[in-house]
């Protein structure tokens, strides 16, 4: 059972390799895509805006259908569907307006997606020494595609001198590997249930307290943590960092993240949540040194930043599963990612409104706001102990 359970795992890890590969590949040319086509700043910002607010509210939607209808395969497949269909379309997109809708439906797939997709992974986790490495091994490989995607459509763009077009049409082909590997999950692994080992045994009727209290700890973390187009545009506007190094800068804070999600999964599932106190104080500290410092500083800062982005996707969501019933798993997480995700894009605009008033208001706001989390990590550190003895 536990080999079997480790071949689910990496199979939905090529899934979210692949999967991240398309849409992280043509997430990074979209901004200056949308622009050729005569799209404005403004509407790039709000199409960019709405996107991440439909990936991350549309959860609480595919969360509860999932849990209703027990359909956890055909939720994710129609899902990945969406996204893989439409990510290569932008290639024929004529004019901006086709393109943002296209961008919008992306998101569309993959918030349908990801919370059946998260219940059916965490059924085999248990057969694999826990939840944190089952999330930490998934994240790796979906960090490898996200930064592989980039890389390969910047030598796509450097080789076809900007074709933007032509760029998206190759994107076509991990997409159909990506759906390929989803079909082969679905027909070897149709129960993914029948993987998990001892279900929870945390109530039966609705989301305990400490699911709560950790999803207000959560979004506290989301709302002092910035978005990296935000140190990107600092770096270019202090001029601590030229052009050429910010994609480099970016490559290691990708790579700390994927190292990190294994590493700290491995550390969840051997210390616990408790973990999440101390790696939440060392990544609130890339603020200041992003904001303030120079080139080394600001390098530690990403790598600190990176952290912070590999404790956000393998412990945080690994740490959801053991707190609920296992019927009310996808629900959990459709409105644990919901929450998290709006919350994150509040606080990247208080953020951003923050920078061009005060960069020590900004500091103080971001590290407050992820410190303010600590508490509450505390909190459910003593009632998970409680419920365990």
């Amino acid at each position: 059972m536990k080999s079997r359970a480790l071949k689910f795992v990496l199979l939905v890890g090529a899934m979210s390799f692949f999967a991240d590969f398309v849409y992280e590949g043509a997430r990074s040319v979209v901004g200056p895509y949308l622009a050729l086509l005569g799209a404005s700043a403004l509407a790039v910002g709000v199409v960019s805006g709405a996107g991440e607010l439909l990936g991350y509210g549309l959860r609480l939607v595919s969360g509860r259908l999932s849990d209703r209808t027990q359909q956890f395969w055909p939720v994710t497949i129609a899902g990945y569907v969406l996204q893989m269909t439409v990510v290569p379309l932008l290639a024929l997109a004529g004019s901006w307006q086709i393109a943002a809708l296209l961008i919008l439906l992306e998101r569309v797939g993959k918030a349908t997606r990801n919370p059946p997709r998260d219940v059916m992974l965490s059924h085999a986790a248990k057969q694999i020494g826990g939840y944190g490495w089952a999330f930490g091994l998934h994240e790796a490989l979906d960090q490898a595609g996200a930064v592989a995607g980039p890389l390969v459509i910047a030598a796509v763009l450097a080789a076809r001198h900007g074709g933007y077009r032509f760029a998206f049409a190759t994107l076509a082909l991990p997409a159909a590997i990506m759906l390929s590997i989803l079909l082969a999950a679905r027909l070897l692994y149709p129960r993914p249930e029948e993987m998990e080992t001892h279900p929870p045994q945390v109530g039966t009727k609705g989301l305990p307290r400490v699911y709560w209290v950790y999803l207000a700890g959560a979004v506290l973390v989301a709302v002092g943590f910035a978005d990296f187009p935000l140190i990107a545009y600092h770096f270019a506007k202090a001029r601590t960092v030229s052009a050429a190094f910010v994609p480099i800068f970016y490559a290691v804070g990708m790579g700390v993240a994927g190292a990190g999600s294994l590493l700290f999964g491995r550390l969840f599932d051997r210390v616990g949540i408790g973990i999440l106190i101390p790696l939440t104080v060392l990544s609130a500290l890339f603020a200041p040194l992003v904001f303030l410092g120079g080139f080394w500083p600001g390098l530690v800062g990403v790598s600190l930043w990176g952290l912070g982005m590999g404790v956000h996707e393998s412990i945080i969501p690994a740490a959801v599963a053991p707190m609920v019933p296992v019927g009310k798993r996808a629900s959990a997480y459709g409105l644990f990612t919901a929450g998290y995700g709006i919350f994150w894009f509040a606080g990247s605009a208080a953020i951003g409104a923050l920078y061009n008033v005060s960069l020590s208001g900004l500091i103080a706001f971001s590290m407050l706001a992820q410190l303010a989390a600590v508490p509450m990590f505390a909190i459910v550190r003593r009632e998970l102990h409680g419920l365990r003895a």
